[in-house]
């Protein structure tokens, strides 16, 4: 039998029937039970805060009273005799809403008096008495009227219909309750822990829906029991079951009802791109895909059609990109030959004078004066020398190209630097050179052996591509914070677009005054990338008065910043 392939809308009825009954079931169960733990651990939450409003309004009370009683023992003070002090206390027992009576109490007469219990519960006869020093031999006790006691304790709960609370002694004797229920209050007794934590609302239960908290406190030895009742129980994790079940039918139903709606569209939408594809692989590059476009139609289908729609005129552009990296791809070639060429025509020079002048001295066969072996020696070494530059300037090439410069910013003497350029550079002996840096010219931030290397570029230039017999002039001035070097030569005019060309590799020109000199075509390039690596930067300037110009832009020292 041959295994017939579902359709993707088939696939989806389906996988969205398995994927929302099955998944809704599972959820149910575990929403259900998580809902029934949170409300488990709300409800047990919701007791403890009971049981510490309650305890805070006995407290308050208790405070309040203690105040009161504070008040009526600076009154006794005022009392001479004891006679009056009696017959005060006895009219306020007669008057007092609060108190029922007073006794005072002399430490020395009564030997199981507490005099550090402020508050003192009588679990036999069922009294509350507070307790306040007149003086060090004297204690006013008072009793406390209970009822009126558990009416201001019980006010903020009174209105909670499913909460039974209990507020019993040490003893287990009930002082007074809300809601009671006698079986309810027997079993919350048997349940309560043999060592009570005092001050802490503390859960103890024998069904978990419905906690049951204590709370003990520690000064009055009153016990505060708050006990949930199967009322509060049934209307909050039973009615919560029966809810969630009704919300999940209700929402499988309208998940089944979109799912299907929602195929239909994705169906649609997905054969637009069927289409287009094969229109594509039959060269129809033409092909616009129209999807359609509702509250149902994904993003990732709008955004499939879009990069269809936009892929034809890509393929366009990658074929021209694919035309310019050749051509990039020539231009690295040439750049490579030019690199050949250059170096092995340039370096072929200084070796054959070397060469030349070595297997002279070396002859034994010829006596060599004194003054030619001068003249050879100094030739090796300007030819040396020549060579070595030409080496520390395609070194340096890959760093400028990396960005792997190593700068060693100090504060250097310009007019230092320029002198040793000068000398440095060859055949400039039998030019004239003009060096107007003064003596005082403040130091500059650079790296000393670089900025040797980008005047040696500079004034070997000059020297090369000057007229004959014409002075080389280097000046230099300062403006606000930086110091600006010129480096001046008689030279043909060269226009504006020929002069940015210049600082690119292996770029010479080629008229009267260089088609006979020598070099690399690199000088230039070099100077920019190193003056660019110490905050530099470099210009060209062609007059039409024959006048070249190179000027070099370099930040002076400044202590107070470099130092810092």
């Amino acid at each position: 039998m041959k295994f017939k392939r579902l359709k993707i809308v088939e696939q989806i009825i389906i996988i969205s029937l398995i994927g929302v009954l099955v998944p809704s079931v599972i959820s149910w169960f575990i929403i259900n039970n998580i809902s029934q733990h949170s409300l488990r651990h709300e409800l047990g939450n919701s007791a403890q805060m009971y049981a510490k409003i309650i305890e805070n309004n006995i407290f308050s009370i208790l405070q309040e009273n203690r105040h009161r009683l504070s008040e009526i023992i600076i009154s006794l003070k005022h009392l001479p005799s004891e006679n009056q002090q009696d017959l005060f206390l006895n009219d306020l027992a007669i008057n007092s809403p609060v108190f029922n009576n007073f006794e005072i109490i002399r430490p020395s007469e009564t030997p199981d008096f507490n005099q550090d219990e402020k508050v003192h519960y009588d679990s036999e006869n069922q009294k509350l008495y507070l307790t306040e020093k007149i003086h060090d031999d004297k204690y006013l006790r008072a009793e406390v009227n209970t009822k009126i006691i558990k009416d201001n304790i019980l006010s903020n709960v009174e209105d909670e219909k499913n909460r039974r609370i209990y507020v019993v002694d040490m003893a287990g004797k009930l002082i007074f309750s809300l809601n009671y229920d006698e079986e309810d209050f027997k079993n919350s007794k048997k349940l309560l822990p043999v060592n009570l934590v005092n001050n802490i609302a503390t859960r103890f239960e024998e069904i978990k829906n419905q906690p049951r908290v204590y709370l003990k406190m520690k000064d009055t030895g009153l016990i505060i029991i708050v006990n949930t009742s199967e009322q509060l129980t049934e209307a909050t994790i039973n009615k919560s079951r029966l809810k969630i079940l009704a919300a999940f039918l209700v929402a499988a139903a309208v998940t089944l009802f979109l799912t299907l709606l929602y195929s239909y569209y994705l169906y649609f939408n997905i054969r637009q791109l069927f289409k287009g594809i094969i229109a594509v692989s039959r060269g129809n590059y033409k092909k616009q895909i129209t999807p359609l476009t509702n509250i149902f139609t994904p993003r990732e289908i709008i955004f499939l059609s879009e990069e269809f729609n936009s892929m034809i005129v890509e393929i366009n552009a990658s074929y021209k990109k694919l035309q310019e990296k050749n051509q990039e791809l020539k231009q690295l070639d040439s750049f490579r030959s030019n690199l050949v060429d250059t170096v092995s025509h340039e370096l072929r020079t200084p070796l054959t004078s070397i060469r030349g002048y070595t297997s002279r001295l070396l002859r034994t066969d010829i006596t060599i004066d004194e003054n030619t072996k001068h003249k050879s020696l100094l030739i090796i070494k300007q030819q040396s020398e020549r060579l070595s530059r030409m080496i520390e300037d395609l070194l340096v090439i890959p760093d400028i190209e990396g960005a792997k410069l190593n700068i060693n910013s100090e504060p250097v003497n310009l007019l230092n630097i320029v002198e040793a350029s000068i000398y440095s550079v060859k055949n400039i002996e039998t030019r004239e050179t003009e060096n107007n840096i003064p003596n005082d010219f403040p130091l500059i931030y650079a790296d000393k052996d670089r900025l040797e290397q980008v005047m040696i570029n500079l004034i070997g230039n000059a020297e090369k591509y000057s007229y004959p017999d014409t002075p080389i002039t280097i000046n230099a001035y300062v403006i606000e914070d930086k110091a600006i070097i010129e480096v001046s030569n008689q030279a043909d005019y060269i226009d504006k677009e020929t002069l940015d060309t210049l600082f690119d590799k292996f770029i010479r020109i080629d008229d009267k005054t260089t088609r006979t000199t020598r070099g690399t075509g690199l000088g230039l390039y070099i100077v920019k990338g190193l003056l660019e690596a110490m905050n530099g930067s470099v210009e060209l300037i062609s007059e039409p008065e024959n006048i070249f110009r190179v000027k070099i832009i370099l930040p002076l020292y400044q202590e107070e910043i470099y130092e810092s």
